[in-house]
């Protein structure tokens, strides 16, 4: 398998090699220009979406590139080869430049909770983290964290060893995961949205295991700068932080902002699957923030998951990696305490 320094050296040369895939974000004159590379496009980064959809950066000052980079490990290049600003992907991935050398800080929370379930066929026995003993779980490819959060949760909420209780992962490329269920080879899939509603409304597959339920509040996904970036252009972090603390704030005061604007940037999801997943989101306390803040017991959390479930060998301190400053000014400006 490689390892975690093998891994960060490929994900430079890909990065640098490589352009950006677009949103087709629209762009607002004016602003200053700043480039976001969000690791995947996904339903519980709809944050940054709203931001861009309602015009919430270019309020703030910003003239926004929103793009997405193809994996969690290629944001944090991106940053350090000055290709962009803000990186939006696993924490886990700024502690490991940080220690090839990197200067990196994360800036704002994207996503607060665990938005992973575990999805089974509706006659699944499995309805605990202990039930997995002996199990095939089909996830996405290491470094994912659909088999991160599995793995931590096993060791810390099961207290057991997977590989010595016969725990199989079975890792497939993305949208396999559900019909691995369905067809046997897989007893359960852990899944995002929206991968867990499609999974119900084309496969009947349910879920039977809510992983935010189970590990509770922490800075899941961030939003990170390289140290250069916020000592050049603070004003272009704060005003990155200011757009999703009100994108966080519209979105709890009224749910159907999430709706109307994850329907516009994920156009071939059924409005069936968006509906659905809107629910799922918005009954679990933490997936969407309510603001952009990263607590000391929210990055220690997720500095334990990541170390739990592999990303990291070893983690470092709130103090180094975080500059909370920007979120705290935004949330009390925009946001929602």
């Amino acid at each position: 398998m490689i390892n975690r320094r093998d891994l960060m050296k490929y994900s430079l040369l890909g990065a640098a090699t490589a352009p950006l895939a677009g949103l087709n974000t629209p762009a607002f004159a004016g602003g200053t220009k700043v480039a976001i590379a969000e690791a995947l496009r996904l339903g519980m980064y709809n944050s940054l979406y709203v931001a861009a959809d309602k015009g919430l950066f270019a309020k703030h000052g910003l003239d926004a590139d929103l793009s997405t980079a193809g994996g969690i490990a290629l944001p944090v290049p991106i940053l350090l080869s000055g290709r962009g600003q803000i990186g939006v992907t696993s924490p886990g991935m700024s502690v490991n430049a940080v220690r090839e050398g990197g200067k990196i800080k994360n800036i704002a929370k994207i996503v607060g909770g665990v938005s992973m379930w575990g999805i089974a066929r509706p006659d699944s026995r499995i309805k605990t983290i202990d039930d997995l003993r002996g199990k095939t779980i089909a996830t996405l490819k290491f470094p994912s964290s659909t088999i991160q959060v599995p793995t931590y949760a096993i060791k810390t909420v099961g207290k057991f060893d997977p590989k010595e209780a016969g725990v199989t992962f079975l890792e497939l490329p993305p949208g396999a995961q559900a019909a691995a269920v369905k067809d046997g080879r897989a007893d359960i899939a852990t899944a995002f949205e929206w991968d867990v509603s499609i999974a119900a409304e084309q496969f009947g597959l349910v879920p039977v295991l809510s992983f935010a339920d189970a590990l509770g509040s922490l800075c899941f996904t961030t939003a990170m700068a390289t140290e250069e970036t916020i000592a050049s252009n603070p004003a272009a972090v704060q005003g990155f932080c200011n757009a999703i603390a009100e994108a966080q704030k519209l979105m709890h005061e009224n749910n159907a902002v999430f709706t109307e604007v994850a329907e516009k940037y994920f156009p071939k999801v059924s409005p069936s699957v968006v509906a659905s997943a809107t629910k799922n989101f918005f009954g679990s306390r933490t997936a969407i923030p309510r603001n952009p803040t990263i607590s000391a017991d929210e990055w220690d959390r997720a500095m334990q998951l990541e170390q739990g479930g592999g990303a990291v060998q070893t983690v470092l301190p709130y103090a180094q990696m975080v500059d909370n400053s920007f979120a705290g000014q935004a949330t009390k400006q925009f946001g929602l305490v």
